[in-house]
C-alpha cells in the first residue's frame, strides 16, 4: 500500500554483501525457516522430533501464554507500522528522506516494530518450544544498524530522542 501511495518501495534490501543487505538475507531465511517449522508442527508431526523439541516446556499454560503473545505482537506491529505512515520501511532507506517518528508508540519504545517481532518470536517459542524457535528469538541485529543510520540521518534530534526513550520499553 505504501508503494502505491508514495511510489517508494518500502523493501530496501539489495543483493550486495554489506551488513544491511546481509541482514535482509538473514531476515528472509528466518521468515522461510519459521514457516517451515510451523508447517512441520502443524502438518508433519512425525518430523517434529527432528526440530529438537523441549518436551518439558510443552504444556497448555505456556502455549496459551504463547498464543496471547502472538496476538499482542500482531497488534503492536500493526499499530506501530500504521503510526510510521510514509516513514515505514523494511530496512534502511538511504535514498528517500523521511521524518523521525517519535510520538505515540514511538514515545514508549524507539523500536516498537522490532519489539512486536521479538514478542512474536517468544510467543512462537512458547507455542512450539524447540531448538529452532529458540534460535530464532536470538537473531536480531538489524536494530543496531538502523540506530546507527538514524544517528547519521537525524543527528542531535535522534540522540535527544534516544536519551528519552528506551530501545525496547
Amino acid at each position: 500500500m505504501l508503494w502505491r501511495k508514495t511510489g517508494i518501495n518500502p523493501l530496501t534490501f539489495k543483493k550486495t554483501d554489506n551488513a544491511h543487505d546481509y541482514n535482509g538475507k538473514v531476515f528472509t531465511f528466518i521468515t522461510i525457516f519459521e514457516l517451515i517449522v510451523v508447517g512441520i508442527y502443524a502438518f508433519k508431526n512425525e518430523w517434529y522430533e527432528y526440530l529438537l523439541p523441549f518436551w518439558y516446556l510443552e504444556n497448555p499454560i505456556l502455549q496459551k501464554i504463547g498464543w496471547a503473545l502472538l496476538v499482542i505482537s500482531l497488534i503492536v506491529v500493526w499499530i506501530s507500522q500504521s503510526q510510521m505512515a510514509n516513514s515505514w520501511r523494511i530496512g534502511i532507506d538511504e535514498n528517500n528522506k523521511t521524518k523521525l517518528v517519535t510520538n505515540r508508540m514511538f514515545s514508549i519504545s524507539r523500536n516498537p516494530i522490532f519489539l512486536g517481532i521479538m514478542i512474536a518470536n517468544i510467543g512462537l517459542f512458547l507455542v512450539i518450544p524447540n531448538a529452532f524457535t529458540l534460535l530464532i528469538t536470538s537473531l536480531s541485529t538489524q536494530i543496531r544498524l538502523e540506530e546507527e543510520f538514524l544517528k547519521r540521518e537525524f543527528g542531535n534530534e535522534y540522540i535527544q530522542y534516544a536519551e528519552k526513550v528506551r530501545r525496547w520499553i
